[in-house]
């Protein structure tokens, strides 16, 4: 029998972690799509969420997905901010838009 899972410690738990920034490759038929986020982990759900619905930002992605299908689309997590402290939104941001345009002008992808 498993023990019982201590709620208040689960909830501090949860409430203590923080989100990973990063900078993810979408690629699916030869295409290139490099996307920023400030949490890492929940970054593929979310583009294969809009993907599915039609409704994602980038018309090109959406196209290829369209066309070529969920199971042709790999996601790739290219860098972890490793700042782990840093807290500051606007930093986080700034970051961000500097990592995705490096990421951006060294493989040729297109900014998602």
């Amino acid at each position: 029998m498993t023990p019982p899972i201590d709620r208040k410690a689960a909830i501090a738990a949860y409430k203590e972690r923080r989100d990973t920034p990063g900078i993810v490759a979408l690629r699916i038929a030869g295409g290139l799509w490099i996307g920023a986020t400030p949490t890492l982990d929940k970054a593929e759900n979310r583009h294969r969420f809009m993907l599915r619905l039609g409704q994602h930002a980038s018309p090109t992605l959406q196209a290829a997905w369209r066309d070529h299908g969920d199971d042709a689309l790999s996601f790739e997590v290219l860098e972890r901010q490793a700042d782990a402290d840093e807290r500051d939104p606007r930093r986080i941001r700034t970051w961000l838009k500097k990592r995705q345009a490096d990421w951006c002008a060294r493989l040729g992808g297109v900014a998602v």
